[in-house]
């Protein structure tokens, strides 16, 4: 059904005449009369008759009129629910427990205003693909992985350097230690079964390995987050790399110890990307939100002299 010639016959309805009506419309008055008789003719009814008054509504008019103002609320709603602004921003945080969810969370506290859909999509692929074609507005990913470039229409911003931390049980050799050196890690067994390959994050893990002589156990079922801290719990030799804003609760009992990694500290490169053409503006305040923020672990901009924190990172980052 065209809805403009629905308008039309809702303008002429309230106005009374053809002619107020195409006022209003900003049309001639021969428009509404040809809208109006295509309208008819599909409803097969007429719904006007003329007097030396005006335009009065037939009996079929009377009974179509509040379904037509039906239509135009509908069509209202409908423009609404993708109008910028008017839907929520939907984001892809990779993982619910990991830090670009914090990030989001710590924006919807900044701003309570903007409604957030968060959702998790698998790899960069996956999240390259829905920012494209509109599925989504904006993933947290690590960019670039080796040999992959974002396509030209998505833009991307490092917005957070995240330290990397070692997770152990209480038994472990290196429990009680405060920091230790990614070098000191050569011959411990480091456990992460949740790596998948051809994955940004298994492109990460494996330059870090290369970089500090390390080896790093990718077998066995991954059976999700609680079964992992229950066998790192108790194990006296395997420990695990887990990141510095990584939300984790386990049990009192397991004594899980998070051991800080130092110089240098390797850090995970989060970066937004966004397609360039994207107009809601909660993105924008997204982006200005995260540019506002402190990139680099800890937050300190060194300006008093400190020095900074030696991080590694690949050089793909």
């Amino acid at each position: 059904m065209d809805l403009d010639a629905v308008r039309t016959f809702v303008a002429a309805a309230d106005a009374g005449r053809f002619q107020e009506a195409a006022a209003v419309l900003s049309v001639t008055q021969q428009a509404v009369s040809k809208r109006i008789a295509t309208l008819e003719k599909l409803l097969g009814v007429r719904l006007f008759t003329r007097t030396a008054r005006g335009a009065k509504l037939t009996i079929d008019g009377q009974a179509f009129l509040p379904h037509a103002r039906d239509l135009l609320r509908a069509e209202e709603r409908a423009l609404a629910s993708v109008r910028p602004g008017h839907r929520a921003l939907r984001v892809d945080v990779i993982g619910r427990r990991l830090a670009p969810a914090t990030l989001l969370r710590d924006f919807r506290r900044a701003h309570p205003e903007v409604e957030l859909d968060v959702v998790t999509l698998f790899d960069a692929d996956a999240a390259v693909e829905a920012i494209q074609s509109g599925t989504i507005d904006a993933s947290f990913r690590a960019v670039t992985r080796p040999g992959r470039q974002l396509p030209d229409d998505l833009g991307a911003a490092r917005v957070y350097d995240e330290p990397i931390e070692l997770l152990t049980g209480p038994t472990h050799a290196l429990a009680g230690a405060r920091a230790v050196t990614p070098a000191e890690l050569a011959g411990h067994r480091i456990w992460m079964p949740g790596i998948v390959a051809g994955t940004e994050w298994a492109a990460y893990y494996a330059d870090l390995a290369t970089a500090f002589g390390l080896t790093i156990e990718v077998t066995g079922p991954d059976f999700g987050t609680e079964p992992l801290l229950d066998t790192i719990a108790d194990s006296r030799s395997l420990a695990t790399f887990v990141g510095e804003r990584t939300h984790l609760v386990w049990p009192a009992d397991h004594g899980l110890r998070r051991i800080a990694l130092r110089d240098p500290t390797p850090v995970y490169p989060h970066s937004l990307v966004w397609h360039r053409d994207n107009p809601h503006p909660a993105l924008a305040t997204l982006r200005a939100h995260l540019r506002s923020g402190p990139r680099s672990p800890g937050g300190a901009d060194h300006s008093d002299g400190v020095a900074a924190m030696a991080t590694w990172t690949p050089a793909w980052a």
